[in-house]
């Protein structure tokens, strides 16, 4: 048996003609944004998910957890990683 391989637009174009998925897709923006946001800032200060929770002081499945959007974060987890990860934190509001 040929197993098919898709790249990820091709696999993109055949979820967004699924019904429901784009309506899904849009509601999950922000928690996937959250998502990249955490795990392109840990990969940037050299960190593994396991160096991160021990620096929050949590389990790296939380981190897992926050990194795959399996959980919205809360608003003090946020900061505390901004703390630990020597950045900044902004919320913003944009009108559409």
């Amino acid at each position: 048996m040929r197993t098919q391989h898709l790249d990820w637009k091709d696999f993109e174009k055949e979820l967004l003609v699924k019904p429901g998925f784009k309506e899904a897709m849009k509601e999950t923006e922000l928690e996937y944004q959250i998502a990249r946001a955490i795990v392109h800032i840990r990969i940037k200060k050299g960190m593994t998910q396991e160096d991160l929770a021990k620096a929050m002081n949590t389990k790296q499945s939380v981190i897992s957890r926050a990194e795959n959007a399996k959980t919205i974060p809360s608003l003090s987890f946020l900061k505390r990683l901004a703390q630990v990860l020597n950045v900044s934190l902004q919320v913003q509001f944009k009108t559409q």
